[in-house]
Order: structure tokens, then sequence, then C-alpha cells
């Protein structure tokens, strides 16, 4: 397949990037810095700059498949109404631009695979919740909806769309861990605002595997959740990267100085979802990485 791939340098992007090249797949990313975008990603993607208007354009007719995980962080900043502009920019806009190009081809890719987050659901308690759930309330959960309906705008052209809806995913090198593991390895890691929030996460390995399932089944449209089988607290959680990083877990990170530093951020880690994925269970989706014990462990070795 030619995939298109935007948010390439990122995290994911990047794990994604090298696992298509390792299977066959021709690759274009479409990147604001075709400079740096060359450095991360080396010399195998075809890379469109994504300020010429025209690069999308002329590509997309070649195009059979397209994931969409551009996107600026949303966490560990505040949102000013600059941020959140460009929290939805990076986002919903680009998606636009994306629906934009395949509506000027004749000749369209098969899938558009466009991201989303679990933060679609908002912040709800112990309730367990699924692709079926109604979407929350709250700057995050407005901003999935708008992402995810933006991608939907393809679904007329006769383009199958699904939207992985992202936990926090769990990697080496980067992801959710990086601004974690200083802390812990210092043993000054501890629980978030009590620890009883939950926490819906994801191994890097599978959620590749996961997209590239997207990508190529089918029977996949609409919302998926990208989350493990076993979501756990943030207590479990801090508990486990202790064990696995063999540091003790004992400085707590009340929540309200969280909220003091960051603002409504702040929500991003004080709040949280218990996610399940239905619609995995039911397509039988194969997690290499179901524990969150192991999961870290594999992360901790590897990173070394």
């Amino acid at each position: 397949m030619h995939v298109l791939v935007t948010g390439a340098t990122g995290f994911i992007g990047r794990a994604l990037t090298q696992r298509l090249e390792a299977e066959g797949h021709s690759v274009s990313a479409w990147v604001r810095n075709p400079t740096a975008a060359r450095a991360a990603l080396g010399e195998g993607p075809r890379l469109l700059d994504a300020s010429r208007s025209a690069s999308l354009s002329e590509v997309m007719a070649e195009i059979d498949g397209v994931i969409n995980l551009a996107g600026e962080p949303v966490a560990l900043t505040r949102w000013t109404e600059a941020r959140r502009e460009r929290l939805v920019a990076s986002r919903v806009d680009v998606t636009r631009v994306l629906v934009a190009a395949m509506t000027a081809c004749t000749a369209r890719p098969h899938v558009l695979v466009s991201a989303s987050a679990v933060g679609y659901y908002g912040d709800r308690g112990d309730d367990l919740v699924d692709e079926s759930s109604p979407a929350g309330s709250g700057f995050l959960a407005d901003l999935c909806k708008a992402w995810e309906a933006a991608a939907h705008e393809a679904s007329p052209l006769g383009v199958r769309v699904t939207s992985p809806r992202i936990g926090i995913v769990l990697g080496p090198g980067g992801g959710a861990l990086a601004p974690m593991l200083p802390a812990f390895k210092a043993g000054l890691g501890g629980p978030i605002a009590g620890g009883k929030q939950w926490m819906s996460w994801i191994h890097l390995d599978d959620m590749v595997n996961l997209l590239l399932t997207l990508l190529t089944d089918d029977r996949y449209h609409g919302p998926v959740n990208a989350t493990a089988p076993n979501p756990v607290t943030n207590a479990e959680f801090t508990k486990s990267l202790g064990a696995a990083l063999h540091r003790p877990t004992v400085v707590p990170l009340p929540g309200f100085a969280l909220k003091l530093a960051l603002g409504e951020s702040a929500e991003v880690v004080i709040g949280g979802q218990r996610v399940r994925g239905r619609r995995t269970e039911e397509l039988g989706f194969r997690f290499a990485h179901e524990s969150l014990a192991a999961a870290l462990e594999d992360i901790v070795r590897r990173g070394r």
C-alpha cells in the first residue's frame, strides 16, 4: 500500500512509519518541517511540505490509505486562548484539509484512520465506557467530537473512516512515560491527586499493530477504543512503575498543585476514563501487552 501519514515525527508516528516501511509499504509523510522530519524519519519516507497547499492534492490520487496522527501535545501546558486555538487547528483544521484534498480527487484513498482520544468521554469517574457511550463535557471532549466529525466528512466520498480513541501510550523513548521517569527514577514518584482516577493505557507496540489493523481490515469503521483490556487507577499505575524501576513511590502530588501550575489542563491527569475496547474484543484484535506490570517491565528493559 501507499500510505500517507500525518504526525509522522511524533512518538506514535515514528514507530508507525518504521513499521510500515519494514512491511514493504510506501510512505508519504505530510510534515511542517521537512529538514527536521528527514532527520527524524531517515531517508525512506517521501516528505510532503505542509506549507505548500498543493502538495496534498498532488499526491492524494496515488494514496491507498491515510493515517492522520497530527496534533500538538495537549498535556503539561496551560490552555490559554491561543493554545486552545492551536490545539484545534492542529487536529480539526488539519483533518479538514485532508478531507478537502480527497474531495478534490476522483481517485481517492480507500481508508482514513484519523486519531481521536479517550478524552472524548470526559472525566467519568468509575463508570466503564465503550464506543457506544456518549461524549463527555469540557474542552477535551468537545475537541475530540469536532476532530472525529471532521474525519467523518470523508464517509460520503466512499472512504472508510475509523477513529481510534487513543489512551495513554506507553513505550521506550518518549510518550507519556518520558516526563514521569526522571522523578520516578529518583525515588520521587507517587500517586497524583489521590490516585483514584482511571488510566486507560496501551503499549506502543500494540498501538502500532492496531493502527495497521485499522488500515487494512475493512471490518473496522467508526470509533475504536485504542486501549489495553485492563485499565488501572493512577495508584495502581504508580505502584507498577515503581516496581519496574525498583524505586519507592511515596511522594504524592496533590491535585491542587497541578491545578495551580496548569489550570484547566490539569484535568488531563486529575480526571480519567475507565475504557473498554468493545470493538477490538468483538473483532478479535490480539494485544501483546495486556498486563500493565509486564508492559512496564518490557519498556524499562528496552529503555536501558
